[in-house]
């Protein structure tokens, strides 16, 4: 049986192994996605400059519960309006070493409705 940590590792090296393939630029911004087990997190980021352009999570938004899809959703909306303000219409997705699934899956989905391409 994989206990959560080990699960957490492993995640993390998946991540590391994407981030050595993929960074934002000022033109391609990463779109950055975190899931805990009651939140979803998402952030725009520059790598070259080290700055986070624009961000939204289930927290932020004050949803009534963040862990489950519709609340996803509603994170991907957020973040891809905030980044159409801030000008950036072009990112690169980060899925965390998460799975392209559940959540994640419908996070992305939202914001390329809400004008992201990726």
């Amino acid at each position: 049986m994989i206990t959560q940590t080990k699960r957490n590792e492993i995640r993390k090296r998946i991540h590391a192994r994407i981030r050595q393939k993929l960074s934002g630029t000022a033109e391609r911004p990463r779109l950055n996605v975190y899931r805990s087990l009651n939140h979803i997190y998402a952030q725009v980021i520059d790598d070259q400059k080290g700055e986070t352009l624009a961000s939204a999570s289930t927290l932020a938004l004050k949803l009534k519960t963040g862990s489950n899809v519709a609340a996803a959703k509603e994170v991907g909306k957020a973040v891809a309006e905030l980044a159409k303000g801030k000008g950036v219409t072009k990112v690169v997705f980060d899925r965390g070493g998460f799975l392209y699934h559940g959540r994640i899956k419908a996070l992305a989905d939202a914001a390329r409705e809400a004008g992201l391409e990726f």
